[in-house]
């Protein structure tokens, strides 16, 4: 196979890849009230069903990286979608609201096994010159997914059940694992022959367990106490990694590269501010505004189809001018977008006026997210591909983690553990204005880090 068909058949079925996880965690969110009522979950519990799939992400991304820059970045993306393939399956026929969440536990782990090598696959194939314009098309097919995933969600949703949503992941998941097996020749390995490190990922997964069991179980004073737990074990993470002589993270990238560091912060500031809009904006449009799952889907969908059509091209101007200035000028956009919501949403607010906010926040998004996993993949060498690509999920994850532990604390907190019913639509209300507010808060310091980061040191 030539340069250029290998260039092609990564970039397409690495594109058809991150359609397939994104798409399923989007159209879950509009499932969520009828599954609610199916197994009496409240809200918070009901969190925990798109938090499990984080956390398995999270903590997974970063190891299974490493492992497949030293045995190879094509057989762990084959695996990864043939466990996603079949733990859909599991996930459409759970006993239970916990086995639900436990299913979506292994389906966690597919995803991060893909998004893990996938961008590092783009990273290896395409030189710094084409490489913004790859990774744009990847990014548009995950917003592409998350942009159908309420509308064909609430289709779903609405006429099949919400089972249906994991259904449709198990032949295209098939699809993909035969079409790699067919298409791509060869294996990239850049650490071919290292080390894997079994005792700082096995310290790396407690502590992001205990630290997100923690967020998610605040206020209370266990879960203050596992996430200082957790923080020390990230400590003592760092500290063992720092002696390794292959370690699962190479830690002097945050401590030596800059723009590595404060990609990858702005990364996790921008997940965190952000993901949880559309778990409560879901349920205030369900509750509250009375739509059905596929009007609600139809509303959602705004943001992300903006989204997809500006990825591209935001990433192709993240080639020619630095991510400093791209990526610094969408934080800002979503930042306006927060607040727009934060000030005007109640109960009589219109349709009108959230989908026009969701549309400016899908601006922001497309100009951020390309050109800032544009400058994280430029700034490392490429034995570190699938390291710092498996930082860029692991940001994503623990920001979207946090963003659902923000949500479902200040839920916890002025609604209690209760159903969303029209006897708590005021605290509920509190609640969401209260978590927009935060998250505007948080975005406003992920403005300077974005800017802070400086120019990003390209190839030749």
């Amino acid at each position: 196979m030539c340069e250029a068909e290998s260039k092609s058949s990564v970039l397409f079925i690495a594109t058809v890849a991150a359609f397939l996880p994104a798409f399923a965690n989007s159209a879950i969110n509009v499932a969520l009230p009828p599954i609610g009522v199916e197994f009496g979950m409240d809200a918070v519990l009901l969190g925990w069903v798109v938090t499990s799939h984080l956390l398995a992400m999270a903590v997974f991304m970063v190891p299974l990286g490493r492992a497949a820059d030293i045995w190879g970045r094509k057989r762990f993306f084959t695996l990864g979608m043939g466990i996603f393939a079949a733990s859909s399956l599991f996930c459409a026929f759970p006993s239970s609201g916990s086995a639900l969440i436990f299913f979506r536990l292994f389906q966690g782990m597919a995803s991060a096994m893909i998004f893990g090598t996938a961008v590092a696959l783009l990273t290896s194939v395409f030189p710094p010159g084409e490489r913004g314009r790859a990774l744009g098309i990847n990014v548009t097919a995950v917003y592409l997914g998350l942009s159908l995933g309420p509308f064909l969600g609430g289709i779903l949703t609405s006429y099949l059940g919400w089972r249906s949503i994991f259904l449709v992941n198990v032949p295209l998941g098939a699809w993909v694992v035969l079409l790699t097996l067919r298409r791509l020749e060869g294996e990239w390995v850049e650490a071919a022959g290292e080390r894997f490190d079994w005792l700082g990922s096995s310290i790396y997964a407690l502590a992001l367990i205990s630290t997100v069991y923690g967020l998610t179980s605040l206020p209370s004073a266990a879960g203050a106490g596992f996430l200082a737990l957790g923080l020390l074990g990230l400590l003592a993470f760092g500290l063992v990694e720092l002696r390794s002589r292959s370690p699962v993270l190479n830690v002097r990238l945050f401590r030596d590269n800059r723009v590595f560091a404060l990609s990858n912060l702005a990364a996790l500031i921008n997940y965190g501010a952000t993901f949880a809009v559309a778990f409560v904006l879901t349920l205030y449009l369900q509750t509250v505004k009375g739509l059905s799952p596929l009007a609600a889907g139809f509303v959602l969908a705004s943001q992300p189809a903006v989204q997809a059509v500006l990825s591209p091209w935001a990433g192709r101007l993240s080639d020619r001018i630095e991510a400093q200035v791209v990526a610094s000028a969408g934080m800002g956009f979503v930042a306006a977008g927060l607040l727009l919501l934060a000030l005007g949403l109640d109960g009589e607010t219109g349709l009108g006026f959230i989908v026009a906010v969701l549309a400016l926040l899908g601006l922001g998004f497309a100009f951020f997210s390309s050109p800032n996993t544009n400058a994280i993949m430029s700034s490392v060498e490429k034995r570190d591909y699938g390291v710092a690509s498996g930082m860029v999920g692991t940001m994503r994850s623990i920001g979207m983690m946090a963003s659902m532990a923000i949500a479902m604390t200040f839920l916890s907190i002025f609604m209690g553990r209760v159903q969303v019913t029209p006897e708590v639509y005021p605290q509920f209300l509190e609640a969401v204005t209260a978590v927009l507010s935060v998250f505007f808060v948080l975005c406003v310091l992920g403005i300077f880090a974005s800017l802070a980061r400086g120019k990003v040191r390209r190839g030749e």
